[in-house]
């Protein structure tokens, strides 16, 4: 009997061996052309996918970043637009106040109760934009610039009361005292235009072009466009019309305004017309006629009118009629007459200009308003 069990025993011999795959021949291609190329790996093929994800997302992130700043920026140009808009609202409105307080003043049979009456509403106008200007927000960078808009137009308000009050509350005949008195008063208005332009406009300005923006204006605003306007030498003159006025009387003192000369300039020469013999007028488009009108007086002259006439033969053949809105004492102006529609029969016929300045009130000298020239026409040579 054997010792070993048949399950011990290993006939490896006995095993057959797998059959192995049976190898794929490759066919050639017919025709010997170029292979295509093999397709990429899985893995390459995501990657690229990524790097054409994270660009395309970075360009969006950029142009989105541009187009915010873009927006930013029109929204601070708009703001800045609309504030300064606001101002100069206030700014003209202001401005125009100053003009009526200037013409007021050179206004022909001034009554001194007028004069406080508008002085008294103009005050009121300025207080009015004063409260305009506190109920506008301006942008962060031009809160503390905006004050001095608000103080201009306090000063302006208060000048201008100051100015009524002054005149309603005198008694003194002295026109000297009751001038400097005027004239301290105005002071604050001509201060309105300083805080205006130095402490207002011009850091205005450079605060918006640090800040970058472009094509936004910071408003002016000038309440006294000539000096003398609020000096004691024209509110001496201005009381002294005023009190003959206020009374109900005449004007008093010297009044009067003369013609100093005149002359022709067109063609490219200028003429000197004298009243003795015939001045040659050179005739061209851009022939002028200047009269030099100087007041004579010793008070200040306002709507003097200066009537220019053109004659041949004893028959008018046109006239241009200029007003000179003011002069002070001894001062000279010239008033210039264009555009003459002088017709063919003027030419080579003895003609003459005439200039008549005509009298101003009280005015009692009237024979150096007016001068006659003969002169002949004559078309200009190119």
């Amino acid at each position: 009997m054997s010792t070993y069990d048949d399950d011990d025993l290993e006939f490896d011999f006995f095993e057959e061996p797998e059959p192995e795959e049976p190898r794929r021949r490759r066919v050639p291609r017919r025709g010997g052309g170029p292979r295509r190329p093999a397709p990429p790996p899985t893995g390459a093929v995501a990657l690229a996918r990524l790097v054409g994800l994270v660009a395309i997302g970075i360009a969006v992130v950029v142009a989105f970043v541009f187009w915010v700043g873009a927006c930013q920026g029109k929204s601070k140009q708009d703001e800045y637009s609309s504030y300064m808009s606001s101002v100069g609202s206030i700014a003209s409105s202001s401005a125009r106040v100053g003009q009526e307080f200037a013409a007021k003043l050179g206004e022909p049979g001034l009554k001194l109760a007028d004069l406080e009456t508008s002085l008294e509403q103009w005050s009121q106008q300025e207080q009015q934009a004063y409260d305009q200007a506190e109920l506008i927000r301006p942008p962060g960078p031009l809160r503390a610039l905006h004050v001095q808009v608000l103080d201009a137009l306090q000063l302006r308000a208060l000048g201008l009361a100051g100015i009524a009050s002054t005149l309603a509350q005198t008694n003194v005949k002295d026109s000297t005292t009751e001038a400097n008195a005027l004239a301290n008063q105005a002071q604050l208005l001509t201060a309105s235009d300083i805080v205006w332009v130095n402490l207002y406009k011009a850091p205005a300005t450079q605060t918006l072009k640090a800040l970058g923006i472009t094509g936004v204006v910071v408003p002016a605003s000038q309440f006294v466009t000539n000096p003398d306007i609020v000096s004691s030498r024209s509110f001496s003159i201005v009381y002294q019309r005023l009190r003959p006025a206020s009374t109900g009387g005449t004007a008093s003192g010297v009044h009067g305004s003369s013609l100093v000369g005149t002359k022709a300039v067109g063609g490219g020469k200028t003429v000197q017309l004298t009243t003795g013999s015939p001045s040659t007028i050179y005739v061209a488009a851009n022939l002028k006629v200047e009269a030099t009108v100087s007041d004579s007086g010793g008070f200040q002259e306002v709507n003097i009118p200066v009537v220019l006439t053109v004659s041949l033969g004893g028959k008018t053949l046109l006239t241009q009629k200029k007003t000179i809105n003011g002069l002070q004492p001894g001062e000279q102006t010239t008033v210039a007459f264009s555009n003459l529609p002088l017709t063919p029969n003027a030419f080579g016929h003895a003609a003459s200009i005439t200039i008549v300045v005509k009298p101003v009130p009280g005015e009692q000298k009237l024979d150096n308003n007016t001068a006659t020239y003969p002169v002949l026409f004559q078309l200009s040579q190119p």
